[in-house]
């Protein structure tokens, strides 16, 4: 059968793929995988349920080698080291996006240390790394935790400019039922997630709260459609994690001209550099977040964001993730035999 014109079949293995009910807050891998295909891939993806539990690995593994016996793919996308190890051993070209954890350690809720298995994980996520055709890395300082021979490929997760777009900051704030007169810091994420530090906000709020009347507001179990209402109804963006890749909240916010105080974490440096009216603290303590904050509400004004971060248009990390795809499979076989991509991605075992 003749398969130039053929779209490259991709399976891409995930076990954060959002579906309602689930409080998974990896939308932008969803996301990666509807712009894949609307740039003529055609996408299928593999979700799991991973739990940290070797038992479900070792259930996704089977079913997807039995998958993999009968069906064909061009390509598999593991997205997050773990994921990688169902593809083990490779029965197609394998890339493997690493996104934080997986390469940095896995941060326990109960003791805000790293968790004793991390080590294993990292490990685990190494043997991936040497065995895929491609690395993919979300920030230039995790290619540190690879080997020196891996020549991983550096590229942030995207951001849809109209998704995540500002809105009139009245407006926001009467739909979402905030109010219409106070000061508001913005604080997106679990609030007991010991990697998250929601408590340094908390402390920082507390703190600026003697000198500048302040609410935190924190977006967690909303709406994912609501988040942008969010960053435009609020004055700032606090970040306070201890380990990122690159965290998506920050460009998001960005992208909505959110003035963003964040603590030296994953790439942040990198994105606020040179960006007037955004605070990169000095170190982590409530006091500095505090008087950042301060800084940040007095000036009163939104920011240049979105132009800072317009080559993280995800049109344009999609090309470059279909550059890597295409560069992998001139390396391999021809792509095998597909039906037309469809509008979105294809979940497997979905009807």
């Amino acid at each position: 059968m003749d398969t130039v014109n053929k779209p490259m079949r991709v399976l891409m293995i995930t076990s954060e793929w959002p579906a309602p009910g689930v409080n998974l807050t990896a939308h932008f891998i969803k996301r990666q995988a509807d712009f894949l295909t609307a740039a003529g891939v055609a996408v299928e993806v593999f979700p799991f349920k991973g739990a940290k539990n070797p038992l479900n690995y070792l259930k996704a593994w089977w079913q997807l080698q039995r998958k993999l016996r009968h069906e064909r793919y061009d390509l598999i996308h593991a997205q997050f080291g773990q994921s990688g190890l169902l593809a083990l051993p490779k029965r197609s070209p394998m890339i493997v996006t690493f996104r934080g954890s997986d390469l940095l350690g896995t941060v326990s809720d109960r003791t805000g240390r790293h968790l004793s298995v991390s080590v294993i994980h990292q490990t685990l996520s190494r043997i991936v790394a040497a065995q895929a055709d491609a690395v993919i890395v979300v920030s230039e300082h995790m290619k540190s935790q690879l080997r020196p021979s891996i020549q991983a490929h550096v590229i942030p997760s995207g951001i849809d400019f109209s998704f995540f777009r500002r809105t009139d900051k009245k407006v926001a704030r009467q739909r979402l039922g905030l109010p219409l007169n106070e000061k508001l810091v913005l604080f997106v994420g679990r609030p007991t997630q010991a990697r998250k530090r929601c408590y340094l906000a908390e402390q920082a709020i507390e703190i600026l709260k003697d000198s500048m009347p302040a609410q935190l507001v924190v977006a967690w179990r909303v709406p994912h459609t609501d988040i942008p209402l969010y960053m435009s109804a609020c004055d700032a963006l606090v970040f306070t994690s201890m380990q990122e890749g690159s965290p998506n909240v920050v460009k998001e916010a960005l992208a909505c001209d959110l003035p963003v105080v964040s603590v030296p974490v994953g790439d942040v440096a990198e994105r606020l550099k040179g960006l007037d009216g955004c605070e990169l603290c000095a170190d982590e303590r409530p006091e500095t977040i505090a008087a950042a904050l301060g800084r940040v509400l007095i000036r009163n004004g939104r920011i240049a964001g979105r132009e800072s971060v317009k080559a993280l248009d995800e049109n344009i990390t999609t090309a470059r993730v279909l550059n890597i795809y295409k560069s992998v499979l001139a390396r391999n076989e021809a792509p095998a035999a597909s039906t037309e991509p469809k509008r979105g991605a294809a979940v497997a075992g979905s009807s």
